[in-house]
C-alpha cells in the first residue's frame, strides 16, 4: 500500500519528517517497507530557479547566442549564454543553475556546468518547457507571468514540488488502515493530535431533477447501499494537482469523475463507483444476484459467466456493474457523459471474496470489501465525491441522497478487564493511559469501574472481535520497544514435550534415506481431481475439491502421495534424469461424511537403474527388492518388529507385498499400474512405497532392549522344499516360527528355482533354518527332532516335498 505524505498532512497536520512518522507507523504495526521521492517530472526540477534576465547582447562571435546577465537572487548576477530567439531584458524565466540535472523530454539527461561557449563564460542555463520536462515546446525559452521573486524554486511556481511516499506492508487483518485516513487514525492514537476529516458541509442539494430509485433484494449481502446523481458534468481530464497525488500512489488518471472515485477511495478507504445516469435503464437501481450463467462483460473487455451467487448492481434491464469488484464496459463514465450517479454502499465481504476469486478479479475496491470496510462511512464518503466532481467537473446536485440501510450494523460491544490486560502485556499500564489509547483510535468507552471499562468498537475495526484484540490494540499503541524485560524471565506455563520427539524421528529416517541415495522432494498438497474420475468422469465422495480454485489443475486436496510423486519423476525424467531414488513425507486429505481428515504418509519411489553406471559393475535395473529392503530397515529404524507380508491390494499398485502388524498396515510396496502412470504422462517402470507414517511415530519404541550375547553356538539347516507357485516364503517362515518357538532364530530363503526340472506349477525353494539355545550346546538329537518336526509341518500345512 502506499501512501503519500502530502496527502497524509491533509488529514493529520503534522511538521515532522517522512522518516519519523515512517518509524512511528513501522512500530505501531503498519510496516513501512521503504520512503521513496516522488516527483511528478524526473529529478523534480532540483537546482532550478526563477530568475531575471537584466541584460541581453548579441554574442561578440556568434550570430543566434545572446551574452546575458540574470538574477538568481544569490546577490551577484550570473552570466548565461543563451540560443533562445526570444530572450530579452526584463523577462522572468526559469534558470537551471550549476550542478543541476536537466530531464529533457524524449532525451537523456544532462548536468549543467560552468564552461565557456564560444569564448563566453555562461553560468547556468536559460531553460525552454522542454528541456526542463514540463511541456514539449521548444520554439524558444518560457517567459514566465509571475510576481514572486528571484531565487524562488521552479518546483513551486509549477507546483511540482517532491512529495514523500510510504510503501507501507499492510496485513490482512489491518483492513482499517487501508487508506491514508486509516493511517492518520493510527497518527492520532500515536502522536495524540487529532486527524481532520474531510469538510462536507458545502454538500447542498440544488433541485431533484434527476431522481434515481434503489431496489435492494439481497440485503445480506448488501446491508447499505446508497447514492446520489449530479448533473451537468463536463468530463475531461483532472487537475494537475489531483493526477499528482494519484500518480504518487501509483494509479494512472482517466478522467475527472473516475480520479475523483479513486481519490476518495483512497483517502477514506470507502470504493465508490460512477455511473452514466443516461445508461441506467428505467431510471432504476435494482442490487440483486446474477441470473445462472448470463453473460457480463466488463470495464476489460472480457465477457465473463456470471453465476447465482455473483452480486450485480443492475437497471431494470441488465446487469451493469458486479457488485463491489469490477465495473461494466456499458455503464461507464464516457467524455460524452453529462449526467452521472454516484454509488457508495457496503458489501459483506464473504460474498465478494468469493466473486473475485471465482473470476480472478482483484481490483482496489474488492481489496477493501473483501477485507471489510466501514458501513458508517458510506454517507461520508458520498458527499466528499460529489462535493469534489462538482469542483472539478462542474455540474449541481440533482437529487436526494438514498440511502437504503434497513437494519443498520451495531458496532461491537466488548468489555476489557485490566487484569487481562496486565496479564497478556506483561506490564502494569495506567487506566487513564489505556483509556486515551483506545478513545483516540475511535474506541467508545460506554462505563467503566475499578476492574474493566465496557467498550463500543467502532465498525471500521472489522479485526476487533475479541478481548485479546482490544488489548493488542492498546500494545500497538503502547509500544512493543516499551516493554520492559526482567533480567530473568520466567513462564507460568511448560510446554509438554512429546517423548519420542517426532521431528527427531523424522529427521533420523530423512538422514537414513539420504544415506542410502534417495533425495526428498516436496510437492503441493493442492492436485488435479481428473487423477481420481472414473470412465464416466465422477469424483470419489472423499474427495475434497477447492472451491476457489485459481487453477483447473489445481482444484481438489489430494488423496494420494502417487500422482505428485509421479509428477516429479516426470519432471526429471524429461529432462534426462532417468535414475531416480526419491522421498516424501507428506500429507493426504479424505472427506468422511462431514468431516474431514488429514493423514501422513511417507513415500518412496524407483525407477531407471538402482545405481549410477560405473566401470566396476554393470548397471542394473531397479527392483522391487531394492526397495521392500529399504521398506524394511526404514520399519526396522523406526522399531518395528514381528510385522508380516502378504500379496498387496492397493489400488495403485499392479503387485507387491504389504506388510502388516495385526490389523494394522504398515506399508504397501509393489510396482505402480501402467494406467496410473500413463495418467501422470510416465512412460518408465516405476517402484512404490508407502508407509503409515502417523502409526509409526505414535507407535515408536524409544527405548531400546539389549540382551547379552548367547555362550553357546548357532546351528545351520538347509531344506529344499517343492511347492506350489502360490505359497509365498512369507507362508513357509510362520509355519517354521509356530512349530519351533524357541530354538529357531531365523528363517532364510537363499535359492528358488522354477523349471522343467521340477513338476509343472511347482517351485523349489532353498531355505536355511538357524537353531540356538541360549542355555546350552545343541546335541544332535535335539536338532534332528527339531527339523523333524518342521518338515513334518511343512508337509502338512503346504503340501511340500521335502527334496533329500
Amino acid at each position: 500500500m502506499r501512501i503519500s505524505f502530502d496527502w497524509l498532512k491533509q488529514l493529520f497536520p503534522t511538521d515532522k519528517p517522512a522518516q519519523e512518522i515512517g518509524q512511528f507507523l513501522t512500530d505501531a504495526g503498519l510496516e513501512v517497507e521503504g520512503i521513496e521521492t516522488f516527483d511528478v517530472v524526473p529529478g523534480g526540477l532540483q537546482g532550478m530557479v526563477i530568475g531575471e534576465v537584466l541584460t541581453c547582447a548579441k554574442h561578440p562571435d556568434a550570430d543566434k547566442l545572446s551574452v546575458t546577465t540574470v538574477d538568481t537572487g544569490e546577490g551577484e548576477p550570473k552570466h548565461i549564454v543563451c540560443g533562445a530567439p526570444n530572450v530579452a531584458a526584463g523577462q522572468k524565466v526559469v534558470i537551471a543553475t550549476v550542478g543541476a540535472t536537466l530531464y529533457p523530454a524524449g532525451g537523456e539527461p544532462f548536468q549543467i556546468k560552468k564552461s565557456k561557449i564560444r569564448g563566453a563564460v555562461s553560468e547556468g542555463m536559460i531553460c525552454a518547457e522542454d528541456e526542463i520536462g514540463v511541456g514539449s515546446s521548444h520554439a524558444g525559452i518560457m517567459v514566465l507571468d509571475t510576481d514572486l521573486p528571484n531565487g524562488t524554486p521552479a518546483a513551486q511556481y509549477f507546483g511540482l514540488a517532491s512529495d514523500e511516499v510510504f510503501e507501507i506492508g499492510l496485513t490482512p487483518n489491518r483492513a482499517d488502515a487501508a487508506s491514508h485516513l486509516g493511517v492518520a487514525r493510527d497518527l492520532q492514537a500515536l502522536l495524540n493530535a487529532p486527524y481532520q476529516l474531510p469538510d462536507v458541509s458545502g454538500f447542498q442539494v440544488a433541485n431533484t431533477s434527476l431522481p434515481i430509485t434503489v431496489e435492494v433484494e439481497n440485503t445480506e449481502a448488501c446491508p447499505r447501499y446508497a447514492g446520489v446523481t449530479i448533473s451537468g458534468v463536463i468530463v475531461q481530464d483532472s487537475p494537475a494537482w489531483l493526477q499528482r497525488r494519484l500518480r504518487a500512489i501509483g494509479l494512472s488518471p482517466i478522467n475527472n469523475v473516475v480520479d475523483a472515485t479513486n481519490y476518495v477511495l483512497h483517502e477514506l478507504g470507502q470504493p465508490l463507483h460512477a455511473f452514466d445516469a443516461a445508461k441506467i435503464k428505467g431510471g432504476k437501481i435494482i442490487v440483486k444476484n446474477a441470473t445462472e450463467g448470463a453473460k457480463f462483460t466488463t470495464l476489460d473487455s472480457v465477457e465473463r459467466t456470471l453465476r447465482a451467487e455473483d452480486l450485480t448492481i443492475s437497471n431494470a434491464e441488465e446487469p451493469m456493474v458486479l457488485a463491489g469488484v469490477f465495473g461494466g464496459l456499458q455503464a461507464g463514465v464516457t467524455a460524452e457523459t453529462q449526467n452521472i450517479f454516484v454509488e457508495s454502499a457496503y458489501f459483506a465481504p464473504a460474498g465478494i471474496r468469493k466473486t473475485s476469486q471465482v473470476h480472478g478479479i482483484k481490483t482496489d475496491s474488492s481489496f477493501r470489501f473483501e477485507r471489510g470496510t466501514d458501513p458508517d462511512m458510506v454517507i461520508l464518503a458520498l458527499k466528499r465525491a460529489a462535493l469534489l466532481i462538482q469542483e472539478i467537473a462542474g455540474g449541481v446536485i440533482s437529487s436526494e441522497i438514498v440511502d437504503v440501510y434497513p437494519q443498520p450494523i451495531q458496532p461491537q460491544q466488548i468489555t476489557l478487564r485490566y487484569s487481562r490486560v496486565q496479564q497478556l502485556i506483561g506490564q502494569h499500564i495506567e487506566p487513564a493511559h489505556i483509556k486515551a489509547i483506545l478513545t483516540n483510535l475511535g474506541i467508545e468507552v460506554l462505563s467503566e469501574n475499578e476492574e474493566q471499562l465496557a467498550l463500543s468498537i467502532p465498525a471500521y475495526k472489522v479485526d476487533v472481535t475479541r478481548e485479546a484484540d482490544v488489548v493488542e490494540e492498546i500494545l500497538r499503541i503502547y509500544g512493543y520497544n516499551n516493554i520492559i524485560l526482567s533480567e530473568n524471565l520466567a513462564a507460568d506455563f511448560l510446554a509438554k514435550f512429546p517423548n519420542p520427539d517426532p521431528e527427531i524421528i523424522t529427521s533420523r529416517v530423512a538422514d537414513a534415506l539420504a544415506a542410502n541415495g534417495y533425495l526428498e522432494m516436496f510437492t503441493n498438497s493442492l492436485t488435479n481431481s481428473n487423477y481420481y474420475k472414473d470412465q464416466e468422469g465422477n469424483v470419489p465422495a472423499e474427495l475434497v475439491p477447492i472451491l476457489n480454485y485459481n487453477s483447473e489443475d489445481l482444484d481438489a486436496m489430494r488423496l494420494t502421495l502417487v500422482y505428485s510423486g509421479l509428477e516429479v519423476l516426470r519432471h526429471n525424467i524429461n529432462r534426462r534424469q532417468r535414475d531416480l531414488k526419491v522421498f516424501e513425507l507428506g500429507k493426504v486429505y479424505r472427506k468422511d461424511g462431514e468431516k474431514y481428515k488429514e493423514n501422513n504418509y511417507l513415500v518412496l519411489f524407483m525407477t531407471g537403474n538402482k545405481e549410477g553406471e560405473s566401470w566396476q559393475q554393470a548397471s542394473a535395473k531397479a527392483s522391487f527388492h531394492d526397495l521392500a529392503t529399504q521398506v524394511q530397515q526404514t520399519l526396522t529404524l523406526c522399531r518395528q518388529t514381528n510385522f508380516i507380508t502378504k500379496p498387496t491390494e492397493h489400488p495403485y499398485l499392479a503387485g507387491g507385498v504389504t506388510y502388516q502388524k495385526g490389523d494394522i498396515t504398515l506399508a504397501h510396496v509393489g510396482l505402480v499400474k501402467d494406467s496410473v502412470c500413463k495418467q501422470a504422462d510416465v512412460k518408465e517402470q516405476v517402484w512404490y512405497a508407502e508407509l503409515n507414517w502417523d502409526y509409526l511415530l505414535r507407535n515408536y519404541k524409544d527405548k531400546l532392549v539389549f540382551e547379552e550375547l548367547s555362550k553357546f553356538p548357532e546351528v545351520r539347516r538347509d531344506l529344499s522344499l517343492v511347492v506350489d507357485k502360490a505359497v509365498t516364503f512369507e507362508q513357509i517362515k510362520q509355519v517354521a516360527q509356530r512349530t519351533e518357538r524357541k530354538l529357531l532364530q531365523d528363517v532364510n530363503a537363499f535359492d528358488v528355482y522354477e523349471g522343467d526340472k521340477i513338476e509343472s506349477g511347482k517351485k523349489a525353494i532353498a531355505v536355511s533354518f538357524t537353531l540356538q539355545d541360549k542355555q546350552q550346546t545343541l546335541t544332535d538329537k535335539v536338532i534332528d527332532s527339531t527339523m523333524g518336526r518342521l518338515m513334518q509341518q511343512f508337509e502338512h500345512q503346504l503340501g511340500a516335498v521335502i527334496r533329500k
